[in-house]
């Protein structure tokens, strides 16, 4: 062979212009971050969520900004591919979305006509969340809760998160809160007492909870207090109060065994509980036994987040039989625990009760194969309208893809999909990707990165979610995908990279050489080829 042969054979770097992004990519964009300005996020609990109206408009400026910014630093390298203002254009866009959390929703208004005939507008709610981060003491409380004082006034929803109330601040809002009682509905008191010395701190708890007792709320957030059982008793009489709870949150409250039986003591009752978000506590097996006799009285709960609070598999079980008596759940995040395999299978028995599902969390709960087949064969004939659907860090394997397969199949309405950091390898993989195949238009987002990984599974995958119409995102990086399968995959999204996520962790070396019988290597593209003719024979709606 010639020199001039020999190079023209070598493989060709592929090269893709990245910028500028397509109007389509730009639609989605907006879409996105709409979406992360209206649903539940570390930032959306802490500066609260936007309007549905409010967030698009905020999304379209938003992206309109990120775009202006990163097409100027584009001009300045016309040579390159585009690369650094992809980079450049969504860090801007999330710096602005959180820009855009921390001014907070706007005042929710309603309006009454006048005499002369024009609309008065009424504000409904008062927040002083906005900004920095802060300690507030008698005089700044004095001039932040001056509109509170204007009696009288319609404000039924108070936010005072992310200001620190010291003790003169909380005797300041002591007798306006008393004022408000009769028609306050939603109070939010989440991380108001950051960095208070704990005596101060309680005091400043009893304050509040004395002047809020009596209240009928629908809607209590006393999350990121470090209350422990202290701070829970602190707010008793509050509590003792509230028979008419709709949305109760207590999260990152450091609430242990001893602080879940206080909270299960003092509630009187939970029968319109809609709401129960008790995430990122110490709460452990002894406190998920109080936990699960809230739940148990809350037949009404449709949201229920109880993840990494170091629940194991006999708390697992007590929190699966009080889920069985809640059959209206929407949404049940129990991710980051340790159920194991046998929690999984208890688990799986409240599901079967459960028909109006649309996002179910189950990331990292040890549920190994038999756990995660159990729950995947009741989802397939449950749960109709599943949207959301996460097992990641399960230790699941290619035993359990035939199940998942078919329970990912019978969702036509699935937008995400999360089943990483488990060894599903290429046969499992695939098995799910064909499972995506029919339907599924739906379908967002797809991540399987870190589950062992070749060639075959990678390019399967991939053919399958890049032809759904709303599809955004694709993560298969940290696997075993040769750099030929790599190219191959790029080449698939090279009108729309934007949608795969970068494959910098991919190690195309990886893998246990003892296990080439049941893996394929990269390079070999026959044996990919027999894979994937045997698997699209397999049945995907059949479980063995």
């Amino acid at each position: 062979m010639d020199a001039t042969s020999f190079s023209t054979s070598q493989r060709q770097p592929f090269s893709v212009k990245l910028w500028p992004p397509s109007k389509n990519t730009r639609v989605m964009l907006v879409e996105r971050i709409t979406k992360n300005l209206t649903t539940e996020s570390i930032f959306t609990n802490k500066y609260g969520r936007l309007s549905q109206e409010e967030a698009l408009e905020s999304a379209k400026q938003i992206e309109d900004e990120a775009f202006s910014t990163a097409s100027q630093h584009y001009e300045k390298e016309p040579d390159g591919d585009g690369g650094s203002a992809v980079q450049l254009y969504a860090k801007e866009c999330s710096k602005l979305v959180v820009e855009v959390l921390k001014e907070g929703p706007k005042c929710k208004e309603a309006t009454v006509p006048a005499k002369n005939g024009s609309a008065v507008v009424l504000e409904t709610l008062f927040d002083i969340s906005k900004g920095q981060r802060a300690f507030i003491e008698a005089k700044e409380a004095e001039e932040l809760l001056k509109p509170l004082k204007d009696l009288p006034n319609t404000y039924s929803k108070i936010c005072f998160s992310n200001r620190s109330f010291g003790l003169g601040a909380a005797h300041v809002a002591e007798p306006i809160l008393l004022s408000l009682k009769n028609q306050l509905k939603e109070v939010d008191l989440s991380d108001f007492v950051a960095g208070r010395p704990e005596a101060e701190a309680l005091e400043v708890m009893k304050i509040f909870s004395s002047a809020l007792e009596g209240c009928v709320l629908r809607s209590l957030n006393l999350s990121n207090n470090a209350l422990g059982e202290k701070g829970v008793r602190a707010f008793g009489s509050l509590l003792k109060s509230q028979s008419q709870l709709e949305e109760l949150y207590l999260m990152n409250d450091g609430i242990s065994e001893e602080a879940a039986c206080a909270v299960s003591e003092l509630i009187p009752s939970t029968e319109k509980l809609k709401i129960l978000h008790f995430h990122n506590n110490m709460t452990g097996d002894e406190g998920a036994l109080a936990i699960a006799d809230v739940v148990k009285q809350s037949p009404l709960l449709e949201d229920f987040r109880c993840s990494s609070t170091r629940i194991g598999s006999d708390g697992g079980f007590a929190l699966a039989e009080a889920l069985g008596n809640c059959v209206h759940l929407k949404k049940l995040d129990l991710r980051d625990n340790m159920f194991g395999a046998e929690g999984g299978v208890a688990l799986s028995k409240a599901l079967s009760k459960q028909s109006d599902l649309t996002e179910i969390y189950l990331s990292y709960l040890n549920l190994e194969d038999e756990g995660a087949i159990a729950i995947a064969n009741v989802l397939k004939e449950r749960a109709p309208s599943l949207k959301v659907l996460e097992m990641a860090g399960n230790d699941i394997t290619t035993e359990g893809a035939q199940a998942l397969s078919a329970c990912a199949a019978s969702k036509g309405s699935l937008t995400k999909l999360n089943l990483s950091e488990n060894e599903l390898k290429d046969e499992g993989t695939i098995l799910v990707a064909k499972a995506l195949e029919e339907g599924h238009d739906k379908l967002e987002e797809v991540d399987f990165n870190t589950n062992l990984i070749r060639r075959a599974g990678a390019l399967c995958l991939a053919k399958v979610v890049v032809q759904k119409p709303e599809f955004r995102l694709l993560n298969i990086n940290s696997n075993f995908i040769s750099e030929d399968g790599i190219d191959e995959v790029q080449s698939i999204f090279k009108k729309c990279p934007e949608m795969l996520t970068a494959l910098d962790e991919n190690d195309p070396e990886g893998g246990d050489e003892d296990d080439e019988e049941n893996d394929l290597e990269g390079g070999d593209e026959d044996e990919a080829d027999e894979l994937e003719s045997k698997l699209k024979n397999l049945d995907v709606g059949q479980n063995d």
